[in-house]
């Protein structure tokens, strides 16, 4: 199993960030993926989540309407569109299969106010 992310930088508040996720290694497109963040000195925290299809997407209450997670099975790629950042979204994410402790290397993400 391997995924990589990118996407992520230095942005203001109010701005935006679209993340990728690669994956490879395993059927991706049966797999129920996920995003996870840990801010500094916290603890790893759910962010979104997304069924093999695409069709059920869920989030946490911190990002629920912000933010958007998306998938192209046929590029075996997971997005998160981040949108009207927030200092408190300054994080390193991750994404990860749903219930497997698995993740990548991570991306930054750092919103300045």
């Amino acid at each position: 199993v391997q995924l990589v992310e990118s996407g992520g930088g230095l942005v203001q508040a109010g701005g935006s960030l679209r993340l990728s996720c690669t994956a490879s290694g395993f059927a991706f497109s049966t797999a129920a993926m996920s995003w996870v963040r840990r801010a500094p000195g916290k603890g790893l925290e759910w962010v979104s989540q997304i069924a093999s299809g695409g069709t059920i997407k869920n989030y946490a209450d911190s990002v629920k309407g912000r933010f958007t997670i998306s998938r192209d099975n046929a590029k075996n790629t997971l997005y998160l569109q981040m949108d009207s950042l927030k200092p408190e979204d300054t994080a390193v994410y991750y994404c990860s299969i749903l219930g497997d402790g698995r993740r990548g290397q991570g991306t930054q993400v750092t919103v300045s106010s």
